[in-house]
Parts: C-alpha cells; sequence; structure tokens
C-alpha cells in the first residue's frame, strides 16, 4: 500500500508512528515501512482509476524493501527535511548507504524509539557488510607486492622529475587554461538552482524546494533538452551570493534558472529568471501572484516558458500534470514475491 502526502514533512512520519503503534500489539500484521519525498504523476489506471506513480512512489519502495518486520525506513533526503524538527532528531539513527535496484545507491535512516520501529540493523544490510568484509580480507602476499612495485614506481618518479625540474623550460610547457580547451557546452542545457524561501515561516523551505523539484522533473522530460540533477545543483544554496558564471561553467550548462517563492496565508507569488550563464545575461524572467491551490498550475507554466525560450518543442505525451509528494510505502514483511497490489491515498 502506498500513501501520498502534500503538506509537511511530518506527515507521513506522524502517519508511520501511529501505524506502528496500532499494529504493535497484533503478532500476525508484521508490517515495514519506507518513506522518501519525490515527484508522482496523476495517471489513470487499467480499471480506469484515477492513481498516481512516478520515481518518488518507486523510491519509497526501494527503501521499504531494505527493511525487516518493524523497521520504519527513511531515505536520507526526507530525513534531512525531518531533522529540522527537534522532535524528531531522537528517532533517527543512519545507516549508511545500501546499493538497490539498477545500481542506484540510498542513504538510509533507521526510525525508531523504545515505543516503536525495530532498533536492529536490517538483515540485508547486514549480508551486504558481511560481504564488502569477505572481499576486503588481507592478502598479505599481494599486499607485499604491491607496496614493492609502489616503491619503484616513486622512485622512478621521483628520478623523472627531478631531471624534468633541471631541463630549461620550453614555450610549450606553459598550462593551457580551461577555458581555452575548446570544450563545447550544450547549447540546450539548463540548471535549476534552489529557490530561494521568502516567507517569514522558515518551515516554507521547504516548499520552495518543491516548487524547485517539480519545475527540475518537468524539464528533464524534454527530450533535446540536457538538464543537471538536483543532486548535482543542490550545493548551490539559495539566500547567499552565487556567481552564475562560474556555476554554468561548473556545471557545462548554457542557461540557468533561479528564483524565489513566498507564501502568505493563500496567496503565493513565484519569482523566475532564465539567464545565458555564457554571458552571465538576463534572458527571460516572470512573477507569478496566484492562489496557492494553482501550485502546481504555475509550475507546469513555468517550465514550458523556459522551454519556449530555449527554442525546444514538447510534444503533447511530454506535458504531463505532476506533482510532488512525500511518500510511505507499507507492506507484510512476508509478502518478498513481485507481485504487488498497490492501494494509493491522496
Amino acid at each position: 500500500m502506498a500513501l501520498a502526502f502534500f503538506t509537511t514533512p511530518e506527515a507521513p512520519a506522524r502517519c508511520a508512528v501511529e501505524l506502528a503503534k496500532w499494529l504493535r500489539g497484533d503478532p500476525l500484521c508484521r508490517v515495514r515501512m519506507g518513506m522518501h519525498s519525490g515527484p508522482v504523476s496523476g495517471i489513470t489506471d487499467v480499471n480506469d482509476r484515477s492513481n498516481i506513480a512516478g520515481a518518488g512512489i518507486n523510491i519509497a519502495q526501494r527503501v521499504m524493501d531494505c527493511g525487516d518486520a518493524g523497521h520504519i525506513l527513511l531515505s536520507r533526503h526526507i530525513a534531512e527535511d525531518l531533522e529540522n524538527y527537534s522532535v524528531w532528531q531522537p528517532y533517527l539513527h543512519e545507516l549508511g548507504e545500501r546499493e538497490v535496484k539498477h545500481g542506484t545507491r540510498l542513504g538510509l535512516v533507521n526510525l525508531y524509539s523504545d515505543e516503536v520501529g525495530n532498533r536492529e540493523v536490517p538483515g540485508k544490510l547486514k549480508e551486504a557488510a558481511a560481504g564488502a568484509a569477505a572481499k576486503t580480507a588481507p592478502r598479505w602476499r599481494k599486499i607485499e607486492l604491491g607496496f614493492c612495485l609502489l616503491l619503484v614506481v616513486a622512485i622512478g618518479l621521483f628520478f623523472f622529475l627531478f631531471v624534468g625540474r633541471m631541463a630549461p623550460p620550453t614555450p610549450s610547457s606553459s598550462p593551457i587554461p580551461a577555458f581555452a580547451t575548446g570544450l563545447q557546452i550544450p547549447k540546450k542545457s539548463i540548471a535549476v538552482l534552489p529557490f530561494q524561501n521568502l516567507s517569514d515561516d522558515k518551515e516554507n523551505s521547504y516548499f520552495a524546494d518543491g516548487v524547485q523539484d517539480q519545475i527540475l522533473t518537468n524539464l528533464a522530460k524534454v527530450s533535446d533538452l540536457n538538464v543537471i540533477s538536483h543532486t548535482s545543483v543542490r550545493q548551490y544554496k539559495s539566500g547567499v551570493n552565487r556567481n552564475l558564471r562560474e556555476i554554468g561553467q561548473q556545471l557545462g550548462v548554457a542557461y540557468i534558472l533561479e528564483g524565489s517563492v513566498q507564501r502568505a496565508s493563500d496567496r503565493l507569488r513565484i519569482n523566475a529568471e532564465l539567464i545565458d550563464a555564457r554571458t552571465d545575461t538576463h534572458i527571460w524572467a516572470e512573477t507569478y501572484d496566484r492562489k496557492a491551490a494553482d501550485l502546481f498550475a504555475i509550475q507546469s507554466e513555468l517550465a514550458q516558458s523556459i522551454v519556449g525560450q530555449l527554442q525546444a518543442k514538447l510534444s503533447p505525451e511530454q506535458r504531463p500534470k505532476s506533482k510532488r509528494a512525500l511518500l510511505t510505502t507499507l507492506s507484510p514483511s512476508s509478502c518478498m514475491s513481485r507481485e504487488r497490489k498497490s492501494l494509493i491515498a491522496t
């Protein structure tokens, strides 16, 4: 079963804790849970019913699959949001990274206390740690041989560099600047930097992150547009001075989108600016003043405006109605087969 929340990062955590407390006294109902924060899209399933799907649900399920009965596991992404709330900090316990389906590595956090959750390390993580230890067991003969070989190479490099320093410099030995190497930046490439939260309520920073994530997801679905991933742009935090030309060179993009989000009661204002990172010039800017209920329409409109500025063409199937959700997945720990039925609650 998958539950989707569109409010705060606390909502799925509180739901998981209440479910765990309610099921604690039932030995026949052994449940595990996984939580992640990511994009989902509204669809119509084979039974002609409204449903949701997307990368957010897929990652939440992979987080859940790492656990055993009683575990409440979180991805590092949603755990970082919960760390901002002091009440949740004692519940969060690091488990490290684990490789899941398709080679993806996920940072995992175990949510438990004396009353809820499972404090034991999941069995899959124990097996992975044991396998890694076996592979890295010391083989002293190989280590000695490698050390001797390294020593010979080091001596050779010492003499090579010493002789090289004694030789007179030549014009061709001068270093070539990075910008003169001829590397081509794709014309249709863009990075969406974290949006700045201008609201009085600092908790709305999570709301600003959702706006950035949704715009990035919409742009990533355009086939002829190179979009830098969320992980790569996350380091360029909002609210500080940013040299966009340097950021463009570091990320290898021609355009950068930045902006701000301000929310007051049921009103919403989103400012967005599209900058040519190669020349540090403004290409396009827009301000959206709407009701907060129109958030998803604003996100789609904003993404399409940017695509138009970059002269990309959206086909009808590349215009999905996407939403951002906090996801909690649950399953009986004994059901390890690939067949799963989904119940979506929004």
